[in-house]
């Protein structure tokens, strides 16, 4: 059946509602970054650029690298606006928006996240660079679809089950494992586990004029599961893992760690350390 006009909602000029965008538009390598002027500062490594275009938090640029087709954009922050951006950005390709029906064929789209983290382990400096192999979903986007976790995540959530204990039943998902595979064997990432607050304060146990109710989250740094520990804690990569397993994707993520959360310390060069990690990561997704 069609979609109706209020679930597949599509503008005027046949744009998806959100993102502004039109089939045809967008690459099937994305990569996302939160904030919308970090697109820019991905997008002025590419050699052409074809589309720019921007609604609300959403930026993107459509361009080309090495010859390869690249679509950057923001998603602003927050697993609500990864569950805007994911969405939209599968109909784009595999939604007819003639039709308003799902296409035979189904393309499959590649994400690379490029964001900010936090880190949970004391030993790990600021202004690393860390490769998230899995997610815990701290908040409650898993619980909208129908995900049940499977094979290794499952083996995940049960070697660190204390996270179900103190935090309540969290799901845990997997990054792409060809990705992880692919970029372990050229870039100097760090590997960990992330965990994916709904909030910047209370949700990641920030206390300013309120108080938080949440536990400690250094409790967690010293989980792991087959040698690898959780070890940062942002607000994205769960969401972006969730729906791109769901959607039939691959996606990955990237982190600049430019706060230690068990030190206090904060990066004196956070611009520095983003920009570095967007050309390693550039680098090895058009090599």
């Amino acid at each position: 059946m069609p979609f109706k006009s209020s679930e597949l909602i599509i503008n005027p000029d046949g744009s998806v509602y959100h993102l502004m965008l039109k089939p045809g538009d967008i690459a099937t390598d994305i990569i996302t970054v939160g904030d919308s002027d970090r697109v820019e500062r991905v997008a002025k490594h590419l050699d052409e650029i074809e589309l720019t275009r921007q609604n609300r938090e959403f930026k993107t640029i459509t361009g080309t690298k090495n010859g390869k087709r690249l679509t950057i954009i923001s998603t602003g922050i927050g697993t609500d606006n990864i569950d805007i951006v994911l969405n939209e950005l599968d109909a784009l390709v595999n939604i007819d928006f003639s039709t308003r029906e799902i296409k035979p064929l189904i393309t499959q789209l590649t994400f690379y996240r490029i964001g900010t983290s936090g880190t949970l382990r004391e030993e790990i400096p600021v202004d690393s660079h860390l490769l998230s192999i899995a997610a815990i979903d701290m908040g409650n986007l898993s619980e909208y679809y129908d995900y049940q976790s499977q094979g290794i995540a499952t083996t995940i959530e049960n070697d660190i089950s204390y996270v179900e204990q103190r935090f309540g039943n969290k799901s845990v998902i997997l990054a792409a494992p060809s990705l992880v595979d692919r970029f372990n064997s050229h870039g100097p990432y760090l590997q960990g586990i992330t965990v994916t607050a709904p909030g910047f304060y209370a949700p990641q146990r920030r206390s300013l004029r309120l108080k938080t109710t949440m536990p400690d989250f250094s409790l967690l740094k010293d989980l792991s599961w087959n040698g690898t520990y959780i070890t940062n804690l942002e607000m994205e990569t769960a969401g972006i893992y969730l729906l791109s397993e769901q959607l039939g994707h691959r996606a990955i993520s990237f982190n600049a760690l430019l706060a230690n959360r068990i030190t206090g310390e904060f990066s004196n060069q956070a611009r520095q350390t983003i920009d570095e990690l967007i050309e390693l990561v550039l680098a090895d997704i058009v090599r």
